[in-house]
């Protein structure tokens, strides 16, 4: 297959070198895995590295007995479904009206988006706008701020061009207008891009835990990166039981293994586990839609 032994050994570097990246990329996870299913007490002897050495899940059962964490959790997945959902509908929306050579004041449009991925109004001015919208402690904060990406619409904008003219002229001719050939006949065909972009705005969703940080104070709309940072962020383990409910709290009291760096890693499996476990479904639409969406002929 490959004709000389210059070409062999290349090949066998790139797939040592891919190998032991993916390896030192995967340790960390494994290593956090390994530590959250371990007993707390034994995990502060050292020396866990890829299997717990002492298998138990209290830590998990810790876990999931905090309201607090579990109604974190829910209001992630409450903003990751309705940002993505929302977020995506309209920046395609908003992209299709942008392919439209008759639409006045395109130019200036598509300047005014661009300005905003190199400036933005900055954190005080922000907070003033979002109180003052009447977003301050409320679920529409996680929503409303990103509901158009511009990169997303750059995207979206540049896949719709790239459609046959012909689709929507047949469109027209059947009596479509314009929302009819987006919903009908071009979200339709957008399958890889959208599937592409979803993926990136839930991850984004998913992770962030700025906002909340900024912007809600009552803890039930906290999310559970937010929570997760918190816990991170306090090393003495007082501080972290401090934050758990009555029954959180009386269940670590009878787990005498489970320990701040125990609980912390069963926290973070919680929080990183159910949108990694996306990836598989939506993998195969990665590299097409974002280079359908980037390429043009």
């Amino acid at each position: 297959m490959y004709s000389s032994r210059g070409d062999r050994i290349m090949v066998a570097f790139i797939y040592v070198f891919l190998t032991v990246f993916s390896l030192s990329t995967l340790y960390p996870f494994l290593n956090a895995i390994a530590i959250s299913l371990n007993e707390g007490l034994d995990t502060a002897k050292g020396g866990i590295t890829l299997w717990p050495r002492s298998f138990t899940l209290e830590n998990y059962e810790v876990v999931f007995q905090d309201e607090r964490l579990m109604s974190g959790f829910i209001i992630s997945v409450l903003r990751t479904v309705v940002g993505t959902i929302s977020a995506i509908l309209a920046t395609a929306i908003f992209a299709y009206g942008m392919t439209k050579r008759e639409l006045m004041g395109r130019k200036f449009y598509m300047l005014m988006c661009i300005f905003t991925m190199y400036f933005s109004g900055g954190l005080i001015p922000t907070f003033l706008l979002i109180r003052n919208l009447g977003m301050f402690n409320s679920f529409w904060v996680y929503i409303f701020p990103s509901l158009i990406g511009v990169w997303n619409m750059i995207i979206f904008r540049t896949f719709f061009q790239g459609l046959p003219q012909g689709l929507e002229e047949s469109a027209k001719i059947d009596g479509c207008g314009n929302w009819g050939t987006l919903f009908r006949i071009v979200l339709p065909l957008s399958g890889p891009v959208i599937a592409t972009l979803s993926l990136f705005t839930a991850v984004g969703h998913w992770n962030e835990w700025f906002i909340a940080s900024i912007y809600i104070s009552k803890e039930e709309l906290l999310p559970i990166q937010t929570i997760l940072k918190q816990i991170l962020a306090s090393n003495i383990v007082s501080e972290q039981t401090a934050n758990l409910d009555a029954a959180a709290q009386a269940h670590m009291a009878q787990a005498k293994t489970v320990t701040s760096k125990s609980l912390s890693m069963a926290t973070m499996m919680v929080a990183t586990i159910p949108i990694v476990l996306v990836y598989p479904f939506v993998q195969k639409y990665f590299v097409k839609g974002v280079l359908v969406g980037s390429l043009k002929e």
